[in-house]
């Protein structure tokens, strides 16, 4: 059943983009993918275009813009009936799909973000600062949006198509996290959460993400609360 759309934001991967674009051609739920380069200065815009799959679209934004924004121009461009996030290193496993999809399928939910904490899968032990400071991010997430999410800051994000293009999105970096789980929240959406496999890769293999991201994650969660926007209403009255 090929029913899924996958948006892939990519910058300066070149030593992965290649093969994590195979792993998600082999799943059998993929209808297409969509890579939306933000101005990466190695070859991975070429080693995207090589492959020759049908289901493959390479969009190529003209300034590094960021994470935040490359997914933007990638879920407007999607047409599948649900479409999930992907990151175009090898942390996150196609094979997961299938398990992510499945209260899709079944009319329970609409929305399914895949937890890296749930999951009983094998997965590499790496920095515990990083591993603490995604569920500090969560935690206070989860205070703003009233939710009980256990992985805000996941990666596999999977929506309803007609769902996920209704929402206005701002942050054009690593704020798209908290940003898209609170207006999600916003909507009365039904959310589940599904263990996944996770294979974390170090700084020096090329994790971009840093404290200061962290920082703007922090900001962009009280921007997106309900009771900052409130405020912010009641002193433009």
């Amino acid at each position: 059943m090929k029913c899924l759309g996958v948006v892939v934001p990519c910058y300066n991967e070149a030593s992965t983009i290649v093969e994590i674009l195979t792993r998600v051609l082999e799943s059998p739920y993929v209808s297409e993918v969509i890579v939306v380069d933000d101005a990466s200065r190695d070859d991975s815009v070429e080693l995207a275009k090589s492959l020759s799959d049908p289901r493959i679209r390479v969009i190529v934004q003209s300034e590094n813009a960021g994470k935040g924004a490359a997914l933007r121009r990638g879920f407007a461009e999607a047409t599948a009936d649900y479409v999930i996030v992907q990151d175009a290193d090898l942390e996150y496993d196609a094979a997961d799909y299938g398990r992510l999809l499945q209260p899709l399928f079944e009319g329970k939910a609409d929305v399914v973000f895949g937890s890296r904490f749930l999951s009983t899968d094998p997965h590499r032990v790496l920095n515990f600062w990083h591993s603490a400071g995604n569920r500090l991010l969560t935690t206070a997430s989860n205070m703003a949006t009233n939710l009980k999410l256990t992985d805000m800051e996941t990666c596999y994000k999977l929506f309803r198509r007609e769902l996920l293009q209704k929402l206005v999105l701002e942050q054009d970096r690593f704020g798209f996290e908290p940003e898209i789980t609170a207006k999600v929240a916003r909507t009365g959406a039904r959310i589940y959460e599904v263990g996944i496999s996770y294979s974390g890769r170090s700084y020096e293999e090329g994790k971009k993400i840093g404290w200061r991201d962290g920082l703007q994650a922090v900001a962009c969660i009280i921007r997106y609360s309900p009771a900052f926007e409130r405020l912010a209403g009641s002193r433009h009255r």
